[in-house]
């Protein structure tokens, strides 16, 4: 079983997806608010998702050889980036909470464009 093709297709559904998160959470800010159960629950989607993402490119890299180490990085760093910043920013007002957290995803979002030009 081929599964590249679900990886690449994968990778490209969480870019637009983190992106929306980022937007969303950038937007939850302007407004002066904090971030909503429903957009954590988004955010534990993502990351359920980036995690699944890493179990296939583990069943490729077993069945396909293994792809460059820097793309192996930032997938290394996609998954840990927003439990990371959630960490960091709990104790803090909830503006910059929803904030910081539209950031990470979309920095998450960047990562996974980078690791998908290095695949």
């Amino acid at each position: 079983m081929d599964v590249l093709p679900l990886h690449a297709q994968l990778a490209t559904a969480l870019v637009l997806y983190l992106a929306a998160l980022g937007v969303w959470g950038i937007a939850l800010a302007a407004a002066g608010s904090g971030p909503t159960p429903s957009y954590r629950g988004s955010l534990v989607i993502a990351e359920v998702a980036i995690v699944l993402q890493g179990l296939l490119g583990v069943l490729a890299w077993l069945t396909s050889g293994p792809s460059d180490a820097i793309h192996v990085l930032y997938g290394l760093a996609l998954a840990v980036t927003i439990p990371l910043v959630a960490t960091i920013v709990r104790e803090g007002s909830p503006r910059r909470t929803a904030l910081s957290l539209g950031l990470a995803a979309l920095f998450a979002a960047g990562l996974a464009i980078r690791g998908i030009t290095t695949a």
